[in-house]
């Protein structure tokens, strides 16, 4: 029989119950997070190859090391869709984030009437999927189903290239501004409403209008909420694939490869080359994690800074 007294046993005892509930969600990371990242990984190491020689030679799979990383660091299709992407990020992320901020300090002011219509009317776009966004936005760019097309014809001036030239940025990009300004707005919008009242009535008591109070006072408590969303725009960013490839049958200015997610896409099930799509994957979520890290550090850094 112990001798140690009883709260020294009930301190010895290792509670079961948080590793039970646990249990089903690390069961769930596990197998469709863990598993399929190291398969990844495993499977960007191999390579194809015919063995035996001649007509009869046969197709296997061989560990070929980072062949496969080397031949996505070179190749000019995987690169150059890093390019179009820096384009098209440089245009959705400042409109998505602006606009959202600006949109969540109209609904926080005072004097903003029907706010609960207004918030849910600029939040209803998000719910739309994005291929559905993309079908609908691509039928208003086609010059033959175009409204604007139809008033700029009749005007003389001809159909607006929506999907082709320097405006086929843009026109993808409007499709991610309209679907995420409202996810981004919501975010912002919470953190405005944890602003204690007391703040703004003491500025206001001081003198300061409506404009004043936003930007010296909302906007850089709401700081942290700004770097969220801009991290969740920056990941969307690098992980652009249902507008161009929806978009792609309606004009020939996007390619197989305008993005890399479309470049991996095309080599895993185009070329049938899984081993370099997985590399490139590995690569694209590797650059994804450090733009991310970087980002937070910057951001804890100058929070730190401005504390100090």
């Amino acid at each position: 029989m112990s001798t140690a007294p009883p709260a020294l046993r009930r301190r010895a005892r290792v509670p079961l119950a948080p590793y039970l509930f646990l249990t089903p969600g690390l069961v769930l990371f596990a197998l469709f997070l863990v598993v399929p990242i190291g398969y990844a990984v495993w499977l960007s190491l191999r390579g194809l190859r015919i063995s035996g020689g001649g007509p009869f030679g046969r197709r296997e799979e061989v560990f070929v090391g980072f062949e496969n990383y080397a031949a996505a660091l070179t190749s000019a299709d995987f690169l150059s869709g890093f390019g179009r992407l820096a384009v098209y990020g440089l245009i959705a992320v400042p409109l998505t984030l602006g606009l959202a901020l600006l949109f969540a300090l109209l609904l926080d002011a005072t004097t903003t009437a029907a706010k609960r219509f207004s918030r849910t009317a600029i939040f209803i776009p998000y719910a739309v999927p994005g291929v559905i966004a993309s079908l609908l936005w691509g039928f208003l760019y086609l010059p033959t189903t175009s409204p604007v097309s139809h008033v700029t014809e009749a005007l003389g001036w001809g159909p607006v290239p929506f999907l082709s030239g320097a405006a086929l940025f843009g026109s993808v990009a409007n499709i991610a501004v309209w679907g995420g300004v409202g996810f981004n707005m919501i975010i912002i919008y919470t953190s405005l409403r944890g602003i204690p009242s007391e703040v703004q009535e003491a500025a206001r008591i001081d003198g300061a209008s409506e404009t004043q109070i936003a930007l010296r006072i909302k906007v850089p408590l709401v700081a942290p909420a700004l770097v969220l969303t801009g991290l969740f725009s920056l990941i969307g960013t690098l992980q652009v694939y249902g507008e161009p490839t929806t978009l792609r049958p309606m004009t020939t200015s996007i390619t197989q490869t305008w993005v890399p997610l479309m470049t991996i896409y095309r080599d895993a099930f185009t070329r049938d080359d899984l081993p370099l799509a997985a590399a490139a994957s590995v690569l694209l979520a590797l650059g994804t994690l450090v733009v991310s890290v970087v980002l937070l550090r910057l951001a804890q850094r100058r929070a730190f800074g401005d504390a100090a």
